[in-house]
């Protein structure tokens, strides 16, 4: 092979270049990867003087057919994209070119610089192709476009064969953005986790109508997993997706009203307190929807009207009276002292039981302000020496701080002298868990509670309680998934565990059962209902 002189190879190129020789010109292009880098530059600086309509197609030629030199030097794709910049009117025409095999190169600059004008282009592109890697490249230079223009076609690939096309065609209308991008996204939900949850955080990106509203259907689901994934979006959106949730409460389905109250709760706008009140007024007969309503409205500012939270302390549930209890807490004044107050000059028994309640609710303000009084004190003490320890030494602690030594000093309880078998509870409520703490410990166990799923298995790792309890909905791990995790190392017969759960759903039933749990029980639960589950397992 005779060698190569660099001086005769340039001024070739020279020439094909007044002629508009391009094969000519491609010949002196093969040989690149054979010269020396000075040369290889000054070919290159040579063909960028060129016209478009002839250096475009030999640039892309070096792209595709003499791939060692474009991956050695960078500056070809450089000076294609360049030239592209300053010329883009000609990407649509050399898009459309039939003279240009592979457009891999155009459509990637297209792409990148978000052209709009070459969307039509790329549509006839993609009807034509029967490469799935050119398909794939055209559905994500759509996206980038981002022209509604492309959303039948995006829509049709959301049922191709192939996967990687259907993700590649939901981000694509993800980045289109428009109301109707978004209500053909939701049509396609439904069929695989996978992709509901990529359109989920889609609808959490946009953000529009469409998707809050579609967001908040999903906390409906029959899957607690989808459930809580929307619920976790909602609360990232905030304030914007309180108008939507607002408009649950007007529902009667018990099961959406709770997911409702504990976004609500989660995302803390005052707005929506009026409407939780007005919800409480008309006293729903599910006791989770008022236990639901009660803890939202503990994480939310109650500027007025806070002495209507007091009557929550005489419901029919425990759980819901705790609820209540941590809700006048956070939002205490000398008014609901007095109310409260008053309670308990009502009938003993009704006294009594309110006072357990702020016992086991651990509401500082309220206790403090009630610690003057004697009837109080008299009560307080009917439970606190039995209570749980961290119980007892939390109001030893206060009272202590507060300066209340006599009163603290009457708190210390009977040393236990047996140990306890443990059981282990987890729900990512601390208002819950503070009551498996209480009725647990009354009912003669050593409760272990977690608030993260991922704590109570590292946990189990090494040790082995009498029991696990759990609730269904929690995030990053729900119930079901916790389950399938314990029995890797557990079985149904060593560990029992038992799923506490204001759901009904008879999806997540099955999901359960299948999953490893022994049993399920409903909130809102009480030491007899507890009691009675435990008992028929052991």
């Amino acid at each position: 092979m005779a060698e190569l002189n660099p001086e005769h190879m340039i001024e070739e190129l020279r020439d094909n270049i007044k002629t508009g020789d391009t094969l000519k010109a491609q010949l002196v292009l093969a040989h690149l990867e054979q010269v020396d880098q000075k040369t290889r530059n000054h070919l290159l600086y040579t063909l960028s003087r060129a016209e478009p309509d002839f250096s475009v197609p030999l640039f892309i030629y070096l792209l595709t057919d003499q791939m060692v030199v474009a991956d050695e030097m960078p500056i070809i794709r450089e000076t294609l994209l360049s030239i592209l910049l300053a010329y883009p009117e000609k990407l649509v025409e050399f898009l459309g070119s039939t003279t240009i095999g592979d457009k891999t190169e155009l459509i990637r600059v297209v792409g990148e610089l978000r052209f709009e004008e070459a969307t039509p282009v790329l549509l006839d592109l993609i009807t034509t192709s029967e490469n799935e890697a050119k398909i794939l490249l055209i559905i994500e230079t759509l996206g980038f476009i981002g022209d509604p223009l492309a959303i039948n076609t995006l829509t049709d690939y959301l049922y191709a064969a192939n996967r990687e096309l259907i993700i590649a065609a939901v981000q694509s209308l993800g980045q289109v953005g428009t109301p109707t991008a978004m209500h053909r996204l939701a049509k396609r939900m439904g069929t695989d986790n996978e992709i509901d949850y990529l359109i989920l955080s889609i609808f959490s990106e946009v953000q529009d109508q469409i998707s809050l509203e579609k967001l908040n259907d999903t906390i409906r689901s029959h899957y607690a997993h989808m459930r809580t994934f929307a619920k976790s979006k909602l609360v990232r959106i905030g304030p914007k997706a309180v108008p939507v949730l607002i408009e649950n409460l007007l529902h009667d389905d018990s099961d959406f009203l709770i997911h409702t109250l504990n976004v609500l709760g989660d995302i803390g706008d005052e707005s929506a307190v009026v409407p939780i009140r007005k919800l409480l007024t008309n006293e729903p007969k599910n006791a989770n929807v008022r236990f639901a309503a009660y803890e939202a409205l503990a994480l939310l500012p109650l500027k007025k009207g806070a002495y209507t939270l007091t009557a929550g302390l005489s419901d029919s549930e425990d759980h819901v009276c705790i609820a209540a209890a941590r809700a006048i807490d956070k939002n205490f004044s000398t008014i609901l002292g007095a109310g409260i107050k008053n309670l308990l000059r009502g009938p003993e028994s009704e006294a009594r039981h309110i006072v357990k309640i702020i016992v086991n609710a651990q509401v500082d303000s309220i206790f403090l302000n009630l610690a003057d009084d004697e009837l109080f004190e008299e009560l307080a003490l009917f439970y606190l020496p039995h209570a749980h320890k961290d119980i007892r030494n939390h109001y030893h602690k206060l009272l202590q701080q507060d300066g209340r030594n006599a009163f603290a000093n009457k708190l210390r309880g009977d040393e236990e002298q047996t140990v306890r078998p443990k059981i282990v509870a987890v729900d990512d409520s601390r208002m819950i868990l503070n009551i498996y703490k209480a009725t647990l410990h009354e009912l003669g166990y050593d409760p272990v509670l977690f608030e993260f799923p991922a704590s109570a298995l590292e946990w189990l790792q090494t040790e082995k309680p009498l029991m696990v309890l759990t609730d269904l909905n929690m995030p990053h791990i729900t119930g079901i998934q916790l389950a399938k995790r314990i029995r890797e190392k557990y079985t149904e017969k060593l560990l029992p565990i038992i799923m506490v759960t204001t759901q009904n759903e008879h999806q997540d039933n099955e999901e359960a059962y299948t999953a490893g749990v022994n049993a399920i029980v409903h909130k809102p639960f009480n030491s007899k209902s507890l009691i009675a589950a435990i008992g028929r397992l052991l």
